[in-house]
């Protein structure tokens, strides 16, 4: 007996027919949407996936002298809590020039009359190749001794005359013609003290190193004032 041979509702006096789906359908309504599914999948898979977007690497970040300063300092104080700083200096890098006072690169020295001996750190925001990983690390340690005259120290407070403001002056003593004639030369910056003329000195030199400088300007780093060409 098939379904159809059941008895067929009523109403009024019609007789209501219901259709009921064979086995045969059933299979066909099935394979009909796994054919529409498989279309759906065969299309997701042919549809390109955009790339992700590959990082951009990050740029050198520069810095002037002070602000480079503070952030070796606080590491200088935890290898001693009486360190002093004797000299501040940039080095000249493939991605930062120097001009305008920064420099991806700055290293001060300080010394310890507890630790007998003296320290560099070092701050980085270089991508060179051969630069120092970016952020503060430090030197190797070296015996300290206070009548030598490479490592006089100086007292922070005299260091009010930033490095942009030392090219500023410099720049006005020759610097810019330097620049003029040849953009591509690169400006680094030394800072130490004097013990002859007892003051604090930025010396502003055109060139990678101090012994191949076209030029070098010497500014009090206390009053900004300038002091002479040394070279």
């Amino acid at each position: 007996m098939n379904m159809q041979e059941f008895a067929q509702p009523k109403v009024g006096n019609n007789t209501l027919r219901v259709q009921f789906p064979t086995v045969a359908a059933n299979r066909i309504l099935s394979a009909a949407l796994l054919a529409i599914l498989a279309v759906f999948v065969a299309c997701d898979s042919n549809t390109p996936k955009t790339p992700e977007a590959k990082p951009q690497p990050k740029g050198p970040e520069l810095l002037t002298a002070r602000a480079a300063f503070q952030k070796v300092f606080i590491a200088a104080r935890n290898y001693a809590a009486d360190v002093k700083p004797f000299r501040i200096a940039s080095t000249s890098t493939t991605d930062a020039d120097g001009h305008d006072g920064k420099s991806a690169i700055w290293q001060a020295s300080f010394a310890s009359l507890l630790q007998h001996g003296v320290k560099p750190f070092i701050w980085s925001g270089s991508n060179a190749p051969d630069a120092p990983s970016r952020g503060v690390s430090p030197g190797n340690e070296d015996v300290y001794n206070p009548s030598n005259a490479s490592t006089q120290i100086f007292d922070v407070a005299f260091l009010k005359v930033d490095s942009d403001q030392a090219f500023a002056v410099a720049q006005k003593h020759g610097g810019d013609k330097i620049l003029e004639k040849d953009p591509s030369t690169p400006v680094i910056y030394v800072c130490d003290w004097n013990h002859n003329t007892n003051e604090l000195v930025w010396h502003v030199i055109y060139g990678s190193t101090r012994d191949n400088a076209k030029l070098t300007v010497a500014v009090n780093a206390s009053t900004g004032e300038f002091i002479r060409v040394e070279k």
